[in-house]
């Protein structure tokens, strides 16, 4: 059988399997169809985890080392799921605190009523790196923050050390001059530590560096890592992210 292909008698196996199971979900009692819920919520979503991946290699930009921008020395480079592949909700309108784009990316705030609209959309210029990119619409705006907190993957975060820097790169546009800072939070124990950085998103590609080396940590206990994009002024505006990347490389020693 060549790799990653289904016997035809498998798949019809498999369908006619959840064929019946339609037609037993009318007549079943409530626990086993409880267990049947269970078991397609499994199922449905690690199909959803192949189609994603699927889907985002057919479509170009295609993905690849190639497509991500890296510097000399790196040793691990990440582009988070909305930028690499299609997301579950697409979109989201009156966004509430703490609301998932995928399963990596979440949108904080503290507004008393939302204006705040957020939706992953399709890159198609021809200078366009990732598949796709993520815009966020702000209109009336009365709170006093607003954040995009991007996790890192745990094995990825687990393996941050103080000799490590890591970097931030974006591809971003905004209707009008907007500022930003870019937090990188890490989790070690019962302590996170965090660096903050200047972002301008007038450049249209701006980038951070955090080198760990001056991170109050415990390297032997970081559990979680995440990065908070926080937008200044957010109030009437558009704003486009057309890519974010991550990178982590071994610092120079003197």
């Amino acid at each position: 059988m060549a790799v990653g292909r289904i016997p035809r008698w498998r798949q019809r196996r498999v369908l006619r399997r959840w064929d019946e199971a339609l037609a037993q979900a009318r007549e079943l009692p409530l626990p086993a169809l409880r267990r049947m819920r269970r078991d397609a919520g499994d199922l449905r979503m690690r199909l959803d985890r192949v189609i994603r991946v699927i889907d985002g290699r057919l479509q170009l930009p295609a993905i690849g080392s190639k497509a991500m921008p890296k510097r000399a020395g790196t040793d691990w480079a990440h582009r988070p799921e909305p930028w690499c592949g299609p997301v579950r909700p697409i979109g989201i309108t009156s966004v509430s605190s703490g609301a998932m784009l995928g399963q990596q990316v979440r949108l904080f705030h503290d507004c008393a009523e939302s204006e705040i609209a957020l939706r992953q959309v399709r890159n198609l210029r021809e200078g366009d790196l990732a598949p796709f990119g993520v815009r966020m619409e702000v209109f009336g705006f009365d709170g006093s923050f607003l954040s995009l907190a991007i996790d890192l993957p745990e094995e990825a975060a687990r393996r941050l050390r103080r000799h490590h820097v890591l970097r931030l790169d974006l591809q971003a546009e905004a209707e009008r001059p907007l500022g930003a800072l870019a937090r990188l939070n890490l989790e070690h124990g019962p302590n996170t530590a965090r660096m903050v950085r200047k972002l301008d998103l007038g450049d249209r590609t701006p980038s951070a560096e955090f080198d760990l080396a001056y991170a109050d940590i415990d390297e032997k206990r970081i559990g979680k890592a995440w990065l908070d994009l926080i937008l200044e002024e957010p109030e009437m505006n558009q704003i486009m992210l057309r890519d974010v990347t991550l990178s982590r490389r071994p610092r120079a020693e003197l």
